[in-house]
């Protein structure tokens, strides 16, 4: 069930409010033991929602640490997937940018708006892309032109 894509979509939402599913989908995923470096992304992901969750500053750093290092894996596998780059840069919009995991946002939002501009969204449904689209522009971070390239798409 956890190698279902639509399911991994619906729990990964549901996690970032609760421990428990977080956790759950966490050991389902790394069982996998999968070669998918969108796998790897969400697994990575997880990591970061287990800092989320944890009270405690050496888990949530330790976490964090795990989290860029299984995102990054996942990125250097497949440059070119709108999910994987995503997640990356998501992650990293969210960790505070004293705790140094901010370095890979300039270059992320470029290839997200240049897989956007080719049309290049992979295994992304068009609810996810429109999604992408709109987090994308919220963040205030991209260029007036990367903006024009993104709206269209919302």
């Amino acid at each position: 069930m956890a190698q279902d894509l639509a399911y991994i979509k619906k729990n990964i939402v549901k996690a970032v409010d609760s421990e428990e599913i977080t956790v759950s989908l966490h050991k389902e995923l790394t069982s996998l033991n999968s070669n998918d470096p969108l796998i790897w992304a969400y697994v990575g992901t997880l990591e970061g929602l287990k800092a989320k969750h944890s009270w405690n500053p050496y888990s949530k750093l330790k976490h964090v640490n795990r989290a860029d290092k299984q995102i990054s894996k996942a990125v250097t596998a497949a440059p070119d997937d709108l999910e994987i780059r995503f997640m990356r840069f998501s992650f990293q919009f969210y960790t505070p940018s004293f705790l140094g995991y901010s370095d890979d946002l300039s270059e992320d939002r470029k290839a997200i708006v240049r897989l956007f501009e080719l049309k290049k969204f992979g295994r992304s449904d068009q609810d996810l892309v429109r999604s992408i689209a709109k987090f994308m522009l919220d963040t205030n971070l991209c260029t007036p032109s990367e903006e024009q390239i993104l709206k269209k798409f919302i």
